[in-house]
Order: structure tokens, then C-alpha cells, then sequence
């Protein structure tokens, strides 16, 4: 026996609302996250020049997929007690589950994990007057693929380790780069990462909707694609200027936009050990943010460098980042 039935109702819809305006908040919002870390051993030499590369980089996007018809559904419980007083005399024989199995939203966590291992060797030529340096980079690649799926009602991010949702893939591919001096003022380069395209599936999750029992499958493809840049720097002693373009497209799982890059930067080195850096990087697909860099680099004695950047830029973006390099 209900000792306050009017004030369970008015929980009950109030727990409907609460659920509609927050589905209302989440619809069409994507949070995106970019990491990296890398290491490098070099051993310089007129020669031939060789290094030992290890590197990962990550990329991860979490998103929800709202049904309208949740919304309306949660709406017609916080607008009549009539529909209200049914649902929940539902609820109380059947279980909370009479409500949620109405409700068709989900949430989904992407994530990609790439790690590369290789040989960075490099050598300089001189065609003319002009110095030129050649580097090539075969590399073994892994990569680990997170599909976390499931009804946004059960999200729960210590599941995306699950090996249910995890798989990995390895193989081979290469990186590449040539870079020429005119002059003591001016270097031109184009680069290239990860010549060879390599296509990796995630796992594939099948999740049931609904009243009607409706069994929909949810699958995404890493796509691993040639990364083509040119730039262009001056520098004296005092200052550099640089800028550079991507020549192809930036790819990650087909079901996002693709971006391509320029940016222009500065540096300038007021003491033998100290520089500041500047920057702006632009999406010109318009699929990501533009962002402000900025940056100092320390190199006391010539032996320890330690470098510090953070980036800011439109719809809640930021980053930071650090590089510590020892010569001996």
C-alpha cells in the first residue's frame, strides 16, 4: 500500500524529466582525445646516420547516439499522470526494466592505439651547392581497436578494456623524408608517414533495442593512409619562421570527418639556451578545431633540452605537451 502515492508520481516524473533533459543535453555532443609519446636514440654520423625509434599515439572519440522517441516517451511520463500512474504500476510488477527496454539510445567509445618500433636512417648528399638529406624508416606497426557500444544506459568506461570490445592487429610499414638547404637563410621538406594503407576492423557488437526486440550490429575501420607534408622554413640566428600543408588528408575510423592541416610558426632565441615558440594550426576541411600553440625550450649547456608547449583553440580544445632530449 502507497502510504503517499501523489508523491511517488511526482519522483517518478521527476526522475523522467531529469533523464529527458539530460538526453536532450547529450544529443549530437562528441568528445575527441589525442595522445602521444615517443622515444629516440640517434648515433650521428657524416656517413650514415641511424636511430632507434619507438612511438604510440592514440585517438579516441566518445559519443552518443539519441533516439527522438526516448525523449518523447520520457516526456509523456513528466507531462501526464494518467501515462505516468501507467508506467510505473509497469515498473512496479514487471522491474525497472519495463521502462529502459523502451528506450533505444546508445553510447559508443572509439579509441585506436597505434605503437611503432624502427630503424630511422638518414644520410646527406649535395647536388650543385644545394645540401639535401634523405631519411627512410621501416617500422613495425601495432595497433589495438576499442569499440565500446552498448545502450547509454548501461555506459560504463571500465568496460572499454574488455576484450570483448578490444582486438589488435600487426604489421609493416614505413615512414619517409627529404629536406634540402638554399643557402644559409632557407630549408624546403616534404615528409611522408605510414606509406603503405592498411584498413583494420574493430569488433563487431551486436546490441537488441527496444520493445520490438530490434538487433542492430555496430562495427567501425581504422583506416591507416598515407600522410604526405611540405613545409618551408627561414632562419638566422635570432629567429625561425616556418609553415607547412598537409598534401593528403588525415584519416582515423571511417565513421569521422577527415581533417587536413596547415599551420605557420615562429621561434625566437633571445639567449644561446632559451627559445619561445608561437604558433596557428588550421583544419581546412573544417572538421576540427583551429588551435593556438605556444612554447619554450630550455638547452642549458648545450647538453639537456627540455621542451614545453600547450595548445588552446575553439569548441573547448587544449593541450600540453614536453620533450626531454640529452646529447652525449
Amino acid at each position: 500500500v502507497l502510504l503517499n502515492p501523489r508523491g511517488v508520481l511526482n519522483q517518478f516524473q521527476g526522475a523522467a524529466r531529469d533523464l529527458a533533459d539530460e538526453l536532450e543535453y547529450l544529443k549530437g555532443k562528441t568528445a575527441r582525445a589525442n595522445a602521444g609519446a615517443g622515444l629516440a636514440v640517434s648515433i650521428p654520423n657524416e656517413t650514415l646516420s641511424l636511430a632507434f625509434v619507438a612511438k604510440g599515439y592514440a585517438h579516441g572519440r566518445v559519443s552518443s547516439s539519441i533516439d527522438q522517441g526516448d525523449i518523447d516517451y520520457l516526456r509523456r511520463i513528466e507531462g501526464s499522470d494518467t501515462y505516468a500512474l501507467v508506467e510505473a504500476g509497469k515498473a512496479a510488477i514487471e522491474g525497472s526494466d519495463e521502462i529502459t527496454k523502451h528506450l533505444n539510445s546508445t553510447a559508443s567509445g572509439r579509441a585506436a592505439i597505434v605503437s611503432d618500433y624502427g630503424i630511422a636512417v638518414a644520410r646527406q648528399f649535395t647536388f650543385g651547392d644545394v645540401p639535401v638529406s634523405i631519411g627512410v624508416t621501416p617500422k613495425l606497426q601495432k595497433t589495438w581497436l576499442y569499440n565500446y557500444t552498448t545502450s547509454i544506459y548501461n555506459y560504463d568506461s571500465s568496460d572499454w578494456n574488455s576484450s570483448r570490445y578490444r582486438n589488435d592487429d600487426t604489421g609493416f610499414n614505413v615512414d619517409a623524408g627529404i629536406a634540402a638547404d638554399f643557402g644559409e637563410h632557407w630549408t624546403v621538406g616534404i615528409s611522408g608517414q605510414n606509406l603503405i594503407s592498411r584498413d583494420l576492423d574493430t569488433k563487431s557488437i551486436t546490441i537488441t533495442h527496444g520493445m520490438t526486440g530490434e538487433t542492430r550490429n555496430y562495427k567501425d575501420t581504422y583506416q591507416i593512409r598515407p600522410l604526405v607534408t611540405a613545409g618551408v622554413a627561414w632562419q638566422n640566428e635570432l629567429l625561425t619562421l616556418s609553415a607547412d600543408g598537409d598534401l593528403t588528408e588525415t584519416k582515423g575510423f571511417k565513421s569521422e570527418e577527415n581533417s587536413q592541416y596547415v599551420g605557420v610558426g615562429a621561434e625566437v632565441r633571445p639567449l644561446d639556451w632559451l627559445a619561445v615558440r608561437a604558433g596557428y594550426r588550421a583544419d581546412v576541411k573544417d572538421n576540427d578545431s583551429n588551435v593556438f600553440t605556444g612554447g619554450v625550450g630550455f638547452a642549458p649547456f648545450n647538453r639537456v633540452h627540455l621542451d614545453l608547449m600547450g595548445l588552446y583553440g575553439e569548441d573547448e580544445t587544449w593541450g600540453a605537451g614536453a620533450q626531454v632530449s640529452v646529447t652525449f
